[in-house]
């Protein structure tokens, strides 16, 4: 499945303890938030327009990550990914509305002297994230289907298949449910270019005011081995989203060790490193 004729955008710092895992808190310090918990911004990691320099480099794939040529810091980013319809109203987006959701890895770069977020995001095709495997969801109120699901990932390197970020609940992000699809129509209308956060509004204007997106909304905490263990060529990173209703994490483990995923009630994403 390609999704080259939309947008898509990431949420920074929705997840408790993420932003200063990665080294990244600092890059916030300048942004002001109402709430502690509040996330610090939305960045664009693909813009369908060929007025968007490198951000209109088509990044995502279902299996392969190629890593840049100066990395040695590459990391996944295990998370959620909606695929949603945007609304307008006079150029203003009204309303996001998710019809489906799957596995997603935001993989980063480690760049200190990134001006801004998406310079870490997008650095050539195959440098992102998304399964094939998107299961369809009706809306994203309280109750629904997605609250259900848990977000796992691992990573193997010869035999050896580790654990890489911590086994978390959707649930367990701080913005979700209507609060998130509303503070991300605001981000969308109102976020300004002010120090790592870009105009959101120009990058929609100039992809001519596409009818969907794709939004990953946050990365999990790493386990103490994702922290410190950097993807490196012949490496397989894997993301899965899966219903904590029907799997237990040991579930996804015994399948994660054997790389084969059941395909009902779970959306994996299985990665080689090039």
């Amino acid at each position: 499945m390609t999704y080259k004729h939309v947008i898509g955008f990431g949420v920074a710092g929705n997840f408790a303890g993420h932003l200063e895992q990665a080294g990244e808190d600092k890059d916030f310090l300048a942004v002001e938030v109402k709430e502690a918990v509040q996330p610090k911004a939305i960045f664009p990691f693909y813009v369908p327009s060929e007025k968007a320099g490198f951000l209109s480099t088509y990044p995502l794939s279902s299996d392969t990550i190629i890593p840049p040529n100066d990395a040695d810091n590459l990391q996944i980013e295990p998370e959620v990914a909606l695929v949603c319809d945007i609304e307008y109203q006079d150029n203003k987006v009204v309303a996001i509305k998710p019809h489906g959701f799957a596995a997603y890895n935001d993989c980063s770069i480690r760049k200190p002297n990134a001006k801004k977020i998406s310079e870490k995001k997008n650095w050539g095709v195959n440098t992102k994230g998304i399964s094939s495997q998107v299961i369809d969801i009706d809306h994203l109120r309280e109750g629904g289907k997605l609250d259900n699901f848990r977000i796992a990932s691992f990573h193997k390197r010869g035999e050896t298949v580790s654990r890489y970020g911590e086994d978390s609940p959707v649930v367990g992000y701080s913005y979700f449910h209507e609060k998130l699809l509303n503070w991300i129509v605001d981000r969308m209308n109102n976020q300004q270019d002010i120090g790592p956060t870009e105009n959101i509004a120009d990058f929609l204007e100039n992809a001519g005011y596409p009818s969907q997106a794709v939004i990953s909304i946050g990365a999990t905490r790493y386990t103490e081995f994702g922290e410190t263990t950097f993807l490196k060529s012949g490496d397989t990173s894997m993301v899965v989203v899966y219903d904590g209703t029907v799997y237990t994490p040991e579930d996804i483990t015994a399948m994660a060790e054997k790389q084969s995923f059941a395909e009902q009630g779970i959306s994996a994403l299985v990665q080689s490193v090039a």
